[in-house]
């Protein structure tokens, strides 16, 4: 690394929560810890890991390549993890600040979120009873059915997000230990945009009220090509109220790089894990 970071604080940021009463967005200030040193027990307990992974894949704006190559890694990376019986990816998102975007490029996210509320379960199980294109793809490629993922008794998302630009970038992404969310922290809304299929779906956005004191951010600086950091975003299994099934996220502004100075390269895939 070209610099030393202390646990303590990699930095002070600001990150963008969802009102408390109209949902309008709140900024707020917190610390940003570094994961690297800190003692975190992995992400069955905190929601989140970072994992040593080499791809294979040379070229990561050629997006065939991608969906050729590393969506089988993707898939057998959280089979490993997460003892799921079936892995399936059909679908990627690549992150740039850049004005002028190409095919499934997306700016970063500058809101305090995660990807599904606690019915996607049956938004899955509904997506894959009339599935075509790159989801039958995936079907075909493991060898499975839609009535595979209709009788799975746990259905549980995680997500991967690799950094393939430069070690430090202007907007990198801070992940909240969900030991330090309750369920109460969030709110649906609905989200309509992300590139598999255009779908509407609800996602969470947590509210500023006094969880900000509470919520304890992580974040890792200067990730290498051979690193990817996993987080849960969704588990059947833990909707009992009583635990956090999702682990907020959000793009920050790293006070120390200028934006686009370099700026932020990223390819995260979504993993639909089953468990039969």
């Amino acid at each position: 690394m070209s610099e030393t970071v202390t646990c303590a604080d990699w930095c002070r940021a600001t990150l963008r929560y969802s009102g408390p009463s109209d949902g309008v967005p709140v900024d707020v200030e917190v610390a940003i810890h570094n994961g690297r040193l800190a003692e975190l027990p992995g992400w069955m307990e905190c929601g989140f890991q970072l994992e040593r992974h080499t791809s294979a894949v040379k070229d990561w704006t050629d997006d065939e390549e991608i969906a050729t190559v590393h969506y089988q890694e993707a898939e057998g990376l959280a089979r490993s993890i997460s003892g799921c019986d079936i892995a399936l990816v059909s679908d990627h998102v690549k992150r740039n600040a850049a004005v002028s975007k190409q095919a499934r490029e997306q700016e970063p996210v500058h809101l305090v979120h995660s990807d599904f509320a606690d019915d996607y379960g049956d938004v899955v199980r509904q997506s894959y009873r009339d599935v075509h294109g790159r989801g039958a793809a995936t079907l075909r490629r493991n060898g499975v059915s839609s009535d595979d993922v209709e009788r799975a008794r746990r259905i549980m998302m995680l997500q991967f997000w690799r950094n393939v630009g430069p070690a430090r970038m202007d907007y990198p992404v801070a992940f909240c230990d969900a030991r330090t969310v309750r369920v109460a922290d969030a709110r649906p809304f609905r989200y309509t945009g992300y590139v598999a299929g255009g779908r509407s779906f609800n996602a969470l956005a947590v509210v500023a009220n006094d969880n900000a004191s509470r919520h304890g951010w992580y974040a890792y600086p200067e990730l290498a090509a051979d690193e990817v950091v996993a987080f849960r975003t969704f588990d059947s299994d833990l909707l009992d109220g009583a635990h956090t099934y999702f682990t907020p996220h959000s793009a920050f502004r790293d006070p120390a790089v200028a934006p686009g100075q370099p700026g932020r390269f990223s390819v995260e895939l979504r993993v639909m894990c089953l468990f039969i």
